[in-house]
């Protein structure tokens, strides 16, 4: 099963021959060495093709699937195709790509393109994978303690553009009121580059492990499958170049995974993770987080040596897609499942409920579990929308029709279509979603920095201070309708009170900065000005 739009590598000679001139291409068009087509390297490297203005904005809005602002060379390659089509008289559209015969297809004609590689001197077109671009400068702004100003001209994407402004101006702010022990870690390089990730969450035995080997077509290393609670950690499965497990402690260390923020978590919880890694197309686009079984019953009385709720939340954050696993027997929602659901607050979008397993029971059972589902729900998510439910039995063996029957089996498919639609345009929106949490977070550190700077000047100046601040955490219920008020802040965006009030406990509200408004207007400036202007200046060039 193929999610992604790109096949796996293609054996034909003279298929890889065509991938060698499009890789000799890339970099002669590829202008400062980095790997990435920019907008005004693709308006002079596609003019020689004498296409029409028309024909190159779709070129580019096909390659640039993503949105990411530039083309690596997968996507210089699809643009390359895409050329080639549209000068042998083709519609230039996603349907004539996929119906394509590419490993055949000749590459396109580029008028100049012979004295454009000779004045470029790449590697000779008989060893063109000598070309090694360079790493993107934005790799090392997070390593400098240098507190410059980021040039505008190292920005080649949408992504680079979101590091300098959290570098610049969001960073700030979060570390004078210690934003990261109240809300959420620090940001480092490999949290904006990270790959995009789907948690699965359910009961023991919902077919959480069954589901990751269905859509890989093999097991992950470390796997384990029974009717029995048998994923007992947090798995991360990536793409790697051979197939192994590593450990949650190396993992939590490793500069190039986003997985740092785990360590607050301690050793209790890192020793209940790790990284499954193996080669697959699939995991070159996407990530998966197979979690532990949620405890129902009696089982929820034993303790767990970790925060899970916790554990479940920040990854939450992190995860572009979240689904719900359920199946026919398992549709009550435990306390702790309840606990989990509550803990993806503010991150409704993302979640996607699955009834896995749904051929174990005939047609009009399945409507009956169903309704009770929707019913479970309706008591846990707080909201007044009906969540999509896919139905299907998601695993390697024929869906049973002797139970639900021909009409059963054709839902089942349409249900299985939709919901792996629903997981290919994952990468494709990666970049949309990146910038969603980029501003959501610049929101909830702004509301940070109005809650710290409002206590800190509740607090006296000399006397009673012990008092004074108990007071404060007391009422802050009270306090919080203040802050809201006196700073105009939409209801629903106020943090947990509950939650604030436990960090308090453990800080001296006197040793808090005062409000710097200054850097809140400067993030407010961020929101209204530079985040329009970066998607602006990265737009399809063309447009």
């Amino acid at each position: 099963m193929d999610l992604m739009p790109y096949s796996s590598p293609n054996s034909n000679s003279a298929f890889k021959d065509l991938q060698k001139t499009f890789h000799l291409w890339f970099s002669a068009a590829d202008s400062d060495g980095d790997g990435r087509i920019t907008g005004n390297d693709a308006l002079k490297f596609f003019a020689m093709s004498n296409l029409s203005r028309p024909e190159l904005k779709q070129v580019w809005a096909l390659a640039d699937s993503k949105r990411q602002g530039y083309l690596g060379l997968h996507e210089f390659i699809t643009a390359m195709q895409l050329i080639s089509l549209g000068q042998s008289g083709n519609e230039i559209n996603q349907d004539t790509l996929s119906n394509a015969d590419l490993e055949n297809l000749k590459p396109p004609t580029m008028d100049g393109l012979d004295k454009l590689l000779k004045k470029k001197l790449v590697p000779s077109k008989s060893d063109p994978l000598l070309y090694q671009p360079e790493l993107p400068q934005s790799a090392k702004w997070f390593t400098t303690k240098s507190s410059k100003k980021i040039p505008l001209k190292c920005v080649t994407s949408i992504i680079d553009g979101l590091k300098k402004l959290y570098i610049e101006k969001l960073r700030p702010l979060e570390m004078m009121y210690n934003f990261s022990d109240f809300v959420s870690p620090l940001l480092t390089n490999s949290d904006f580059d990270a790959k995009p990730m789907v948690m699965l969450l359910g009961q023991y035995s919902t077919g959480k492990t069954t589901f990751i080997k269905h859509l890989l077509n093999s097991n992950y290393p470390g796997a384990h499958i029974g009717p029995e609670p048998t994923t007992d950690r947090f798995v991360v499965v990536t793409h790697g170049s051979d197939e192994r497990s590593v450990p949650g402690n190396t993992v939590a260390v490793q500069a190039d995974m986003p997985f740092s923020g785990l360590s607050t978590f301690g050793t209790a919880f890192l020793s209940k993770f790790e990284c499954s890694q193996m080669p697959h197309h699939l995991l070159e686009h996407i990530a998966f987080v197979d979690t532990p079984g949620v405890l129902a019953g009696e089982k929820q009385r034993t303790q767990r040596a970790y925060d899970f709720i916790g554990v479940t939340s920040w990854f939450a954050s992190k995860c572009d897609m979240i689904l719900l696993l359920f199946d026919p027997y398992k549709l009550d929602v435990s306390d702790e499942f309840k606990r989990v659901i509550g803990s993806l607050r503010g991150h409704d979008d993302k979640i996607r409920v699955v009834l896995n397993k749904a051929d174990q029971v005939d047609t009009q059972q399945l409507m009956r579990v169903y309704g009770a589902l929707l019913w479970s729900l309706g008591k846990v998510l707080n909201t007044p929308e009906v969540m999509r439910v896919y139905i299907g039995s998601f695993n390697d063996k024929p869906i049973s029709e002797s139970a639900v029957g021909p009409l059963g089996k054709e839902l089942f498919e349409k249900e299985q279509e939709d919901l792996l639609s629903d997981l290919n345009d994952i990468p494709k929106k990666a970049c949309d979603r990146r910038i969603n949490e980029f501003v959501k977070r610049a929101r909830e550190a702004k509301i940070h920095a109005c809650i710290i700077g409002h206590l800190k000047k509740e607090m006296p100046s000399l006397m009673g201070k012990s008092k004074a601040q108990q007071k404060l955490i007391d009422n802050l219920e009270d306090e919080f309708a203040k802050i809201q008020k006196e700073f105009h802040l939409p209801p629903g965006d106020m943090p947990s009170v509950e939650h604030y009030r436990e960090v308090l406990s453990s800080y001296n509200i006197d040793k808090f900065e005062k409000l710097n408004k200054k850097m809140v207007q400067s993030v407010d400036n961020m929101l209204a000005h530079d985040i329009p202007e970066l998607l602006k200046r990265f737009r399809n060039p063309y447009e």
